[in-house]
């Protein structure tokens, strides 16, 4: 019966979900971002202009639009004006059905990529932007008919306009989830070192950083992302340009270190990835941040999307947590004071975003079903009262923080007494009468760490009416939970009850 309780949750390789932002509104931009953090999304990117920026246009194209056809014959044949067809051209392949009537036009994409190549600048980017557009379509038959143009796309990655450079980033991390021939013409001609040599070169442009780890993200997010992208990419100096970059910048915001975030999250979730990363310092560099935003919302700062950050993060730990060797976790993480800012964003998020604060609890008990030293942190900085005061919540938090309460009990065996003083007892009368089995079972196991070898926590349960409750279970349960209560019952607190009547 005396099982071992260090649980250790298998790290979760949270959805890889296949996304494509879409940057007209930061409002927008959060709501994706939300999105991929709890579900699967396909979505896209499509960035404006900076006069259709400055006019807040809609994503609808304008009414009176001039024939897409007639458009590309105008293209087609040199001039002054060509610039300006280029231009409509692009506005007109907005609209979807517009975009299948382009590629379906022979040579159309052909078109593209000379002006692309070509040495008017004016026509370089409005071609540029047309392919952007195509980028952009929900058509998944659009993506392999601009295959031409994506060796150029490569090329101008090393180019000097910044502007140029983000664009063609977002025009390819739009293409990847479309087409697996794309994604595999794009591995084959170099998309991962140019990835890696853009961040290197712009590292201190951090639109151009956010844009390359977007296009990054797409590519992790493949199906055979393990086998054929993810030994690539940790062969490559990306892993450590993530982590260099990770850090937010308080002048430009959070984006690119979300997009950061999420490109070591998927990469953590690979089994192959975890020795690299950890090699890297990631724990400690990701553990870092967490106590940082953890501090900052303890003191009730919560910049807008934060929430976006603090998860991949704390599924980039959680994994990581789970492979670490057991005698190098405190030197990888840093400081056991993590655990502080675990403890706040649960409390943050509790109400408001349950997922997050489950999270944060996933991590708390990989943590402490490792390690000793988390254990002892959460009862030296009194973080436990505030853990057994959650134990009533659903939502299957409560179920994570009682896993937390059973790695101390167990780990930290002449903590067992504390804890029952600081109300862990009288909150496993209340959890014992619960619904959900999976809790009435925990509840069971610690209650049996606690009271074994403890007569005065013994007699205190029985003061509490313990015995009744166990004598309940026994009677009206089945299986597992029968056999547990019967054996606490007569093993261990009959004799208490007897001398209590006494």
């Amino acid at each position: 019966c005396n099982r071992c309780m260090a649980i250790k949750t298998t790290a979760i390789k949270k959805i890889n979900i296949l996304c494509k932002f879409n940057d007209v509104r930061k409002e927008h931009i959060i709501s994706l971002r939300q999105a991929r953090r709890d579900r699967q999304l396909v979505s896209k990117r499509l960035l404006l202009t900076e006069d259709e920026e400055q006019r807040e246009v809609t994503m609808d194209t304008a009414s009176g639009q001039q024939d897409l056809v007639d458009l590309l014959c105008k293209v087609q044949h040199s001039g002054p004006e060509r610039g300006t067809h280029l231009k409509a051209l692009s506005k007109a392949l907005r609209d979807p059905s517009e975009q299948l009537t382009f590629i379906k036009q022979e040579n159309s994409v052909n078109l593209l990529v000379s002006l692309l190549t070509g040495s008017n600048a004016q026509c370089r980017l409005h071609a540029a932007r047309c392919l952007h557009e195509l980028s952009h379509s929900p058509h998944t038959n659009v993506a392999p008919a601009c295959l031409p143009a994506t060796p150029y796309l490569l090329t101008f990655l090393s180019g000097q306009s910044t502007k140029f450079t983000e664009l063609c980033l977002y025009t390819l991390g739009n293409l990847f989830p479309d087409s697996d021939v794309v994604k595999d013409k794009l591995l084959a001609q170099g998309i991962i070192p140019a990835l890696a040599n853009c961040i290197e070169n712009q590292k201190h442009n951090l639109a151009v950083v956010e844009a390359a780890a977007f296009s990054l993200t797409q590519l992790l997010q493949a199906k055979d992302a393990a086998e054929k992208i993810i030994p690539k990419v940790l062969a490559s100096s990306l892993p450590s340009q993530l982590l260099s970059v990770l850090n937010p910048d308080p002048n430009f915001g959070l984006a690119p270190a979300i997009e950061c975030a999420w490109c070591l999250h998927y990469l953590a979730c690979s089994s192959d990835g975890n020795g690299e990363l950890l090699a890297l310092g990631a724990l400690s560099h990701c553990s870092s941040l967490l106590m940082s935003l953890g501090g900052a919302v303890a003191e009730g700062n919560k910049e807008e999307g934060m929430e976006l950050l603090v998860c991949p993060l704390l599924r980039c730990v959680g994994n990581l947590v789970s492979c670490c060797p057991v005698d190098s976790l405190s030197t990888q993480v840093g400081d056991v004071r993590l655990v502080a800012a675990l403890c706040a964003f649960i409390k943050a998020y509790l109400h408001t975003q349950p997922a997050l604060a489950r999270e944060s609890a996933w991590v708390l008990n990989n943590l402490t079903a490792h390690s000793t030293d988390f254990c002892s942190a959460l009862l030296t900085l009194n973080l436990v009262p505030g853990l057994i005061q959650l134990l009533p919540f659903s939502q299957g938090i409560n179920t994570m923080i009682l896993r937390v309460l059973a790695n101390v009990a167990h780990k930290k065996k002449e903590s067992c007494l504390q804890l029952a003083q600081l109300g862990l007892l009288s909150t496993l009368c209340a959890t014992l009468k619960m619904a959900d089995q999976e809790m009435v079972t925990l509840s069971l196991e610690i209650l049996f760490m606690l009271v074994i070898g403890r007569p005065q926590v013994a007699d205190e349960f029985v003061r509490l009416s313990g015995v009744s409750l166990l004598e309940a279970i026994q009677y009206n349960s089945e299986g597992e939970m029968r056999r547990r209560a019967a054996y606490l019952l007569e093993h261990h607190l009959l004799s208490h009850s007897a001398d209590c009547t006494v």
